[in-house]
């Protein structure tokens, strides 16, 4: 039989595929054959004569090809290189997630470091415009509520933001007691009186509680 067979994918009458691997003489009976492989399950390989591979057969009263070639060599290789690279780039896609997410956590863990330092320089700031003595020049006042709001309006684009405590109950989750004021009305009881020191959070993530005086009923 004449007909050659070219390399690539063949689907077999029964909807299985099959990829040729190569074709040869037989040394004993010097005819040819078919060497493929399945392309499912254990991926077996196959030994079959060149003419039965080529021979058609009859299916419902209608001839069809045994195999039927649907596609090039090349289609497997590109196949699986495009699976390499899918899979390639994913894991790259993941890996740049990862190291952003790991540069955001510490940039993150950097900056609250840093205000860790610096806020308490921001409270002793505003804590002195509150005590400022009214002897005091109001040109040096006003250069320090100058310098406090600058403060304020950088700590804000960062995502620095005061707890409030002005007339909320006291929560241990945000605050931290130090003392306690007595008063006679219940409504009071367990009202914030006074705050000590403010606390801040980053980005939603508390960084420093606010230190606060706690009324406490009679």
């Amino acid at each position: 039989m004449n007909k050659e067979i070219k390399l690539g994918i063949y689907k077999h009458y029964k909807n299985k595929n099959y990829k040729i691997l190569y074709t040869t003489v037989n040394i004993d009976t010097k005819e040819e054959v078919v060497v493929y492989q399945a392309m499912y399950g254990d991926e077996k390989i196959w030994v079959r004569l060149k003419k039965i591979f080529l021979e058609e057969v009859e299916i419902d009263g209608k001839k069809k090809p045994r195999f039927e070639f649907i596609a090039e060599n090349d289609y497997i290789n590109n196949n699986d290189w495009q699976k390499k690279y899918l899979r390639a780039l994913a894991d790259y896609q993941n890996l740049l997630k990862q190291t952003t997410k790991e540069k955001m956590e510490f940039v993150v863990y950097a900056n609250e470091q840093m205000l860790k330092e610096i806020l308490p320089v921001y409270d002793h700031l505003k804590m002195a415009i509150e005590h400022c003595s009214n002897e005091l020049k109001n040109n040096w006042l006003e250069g320090v509520k100058y310098v406090v709001k600058q403060f304020k309006d950088v700590l804000e684009k960062i995502g620095v933001e005061e707890i409030k405590v002005k007339d909320e109950k006291f929560d241990p989750n945000l605050m931290e007691a130090i003392s306690n004021e007595e008063t006679d009305d219940k409504n009071l009881d367990g009202q914030v009186a006074k705050q000590v020191m403010a606390g801040y959070k980053l980005n939603g993530k508390m960084i420093k509680v606010a230190k606060v005086i706690v009324y406490k009923i009679k």
